[in-house]
């Protein structure tokens, strides 16, 4: 096992060790990292920048979490916290900065200037574009990022070297860490091997999103309220839109032909502007709010959805993991330099302040 404040020597750059077979592997980091989203990513970066070594476990391929489409809305902290950790270059050349949104009642148009009101904006900017830039930045810095490595189990998060058992083409091994990250989302192996509780609410509706090949109908986000059901206009591109709906918590897509989407859009939308194009993909989510309370137990931290899942009409999860990852942090870092657990220990605290405000704001 490494002693603190050592690096670990890197294997293989942004891949799963070698095929093994037999007895399971034994590995060893400082930092074991499940999860290669925005969260997991992003942390093994600020990490690598303080010299603490970390293994992010992924189990998917990298292809697919590039290609994954969620959050692409960044609040100012998080566009900051990008471009001062040296990854926010192609953002700020490619993305959209706002400086407002716009709300629509019954057709009627009341403009939120963030700018005017805040001095800050918001940056549209896909998570798959984080991801990717991360991805970039960890594997140009010899960074260890195994990708179809499963995570299957986390245990001894109350001992000095917790473990990751994690599988890899049907054969099994072990990653000894001294703290485990847990951002693999609210469906992860992490937040099943925490003891905490959880606040959770499932909401009577679902939204039906539609990501499509049409210019964006606003230069702004358009919230708007209808009575047959919410609807807003968002983007990802210039070229590309990114349109949700309030369904019915049981609708299938299967009950959304096209030109029914577009039918409703109009309707709740009231845009003259928006113009039909290709639909490149179409999904429903179910809507609820998760908060798992305390987000750390022993050795053993959450983050991102892992940790609390906010409705997706509030822009608020990808934003909400990176403010995560950078309490971590800065908290591993006071342990590797002074072995203080002062900001290990008010992790949860310092988290949770932020994050049962964006509940609150994101269910309201």
């Amino acid at each position: 096992m490494p002693t603190s404040g050592s690096a670990v020597k890197a294997r293989s750059i942004g891949k799963c060790p070698p095929p093994f077979a037999g007895q399971p592997r034994v590995e060893a980091t400082q930092v074991g990292i499940i999860g290669a989203g925005p969260a997991g990513l992003m942390l093994s970066h600020l990490l690598h920048r303080q010299g603490i070594a970390s293994v992010v476990l992924e189990r998917r391929s990298r292809d697919y979490v590039e290609r994954r489409v969620r959050a692409g809305v960044l609040e100012q902290g998080s566009t900051d916290l990008l471009t001062s950790a040296g990854v926010g270059e192609r953002m700020i050349r490619e993305g959209l900065v706002h400086d407002g949104i716009k709300l629509r009642f019954a057709g009627e148009e009341h403009r939120i200037d963030f700018r005017r009101l805040t001095g800050r904006g918001i940056t549209v900017y896909g998570q798959q574009e984080v991801v990717k830039d991360l991805i970039q930045q960890r594997l140009a810095d010899g960074g260890e990022i195994w990708f179809e490595a499963e995570a299957t189990a986390v245990d001894g998060v109350d001992d000095d070297h917790p473990r990751i058992a994690y599988r890899r083409n049907g054969d099994e091994a072990t990653l000894t860490c001294e703290f485990v990250a847990g951002c693999d989302g609210s469906h992860g192996v992490s937040r099943t091997a925490l003891a905490s509780g959880s606040y959770e609410r499932t909401y009577p509706f679902s939204s039906l999103g539609i990501l499509v090949k049409t210019p964006p109908a606003s230069d702004e986000l358009i919230y708007a309220y209808h009575d047959r059901g919410f609807a807003l206009h968002s983007m990802r591109s210039p070229e590309i839109s990114r349109l949700y709906l309030q369904v019915e918590a049981e609708e299938t897509i299967d009950a959304w032909p096209e030109a029914r989407i577009w039918d409703v859009l109009r309707l709740r939308l009231a845009e003259p502007e928006l113009q039909p194009g290709e639909i490149v993909e179409a999904g429903i989510t179910p809507m609820r709010s998760m908060v798992t309370e305390p987000m750390q137990h022993g050795r053993l931290f959450l983050a991102g959805d892992a940790a609390h899942i906010v409705p997706a009409t509030g822009a608020k999860g990808m934003n909400l993991a990176l403010a995560d990852v950078k309490v971590l942090a800065e908290a591993l870092a006071a342990w590797y330099r002074s072995k203080s657990r002062e900001l290990l220990d008010r992790y949860s605290e310092l988290c949770l302040r932020r994050v049962w405000r964006a509940e609150h704001f994101s269910a309201w």
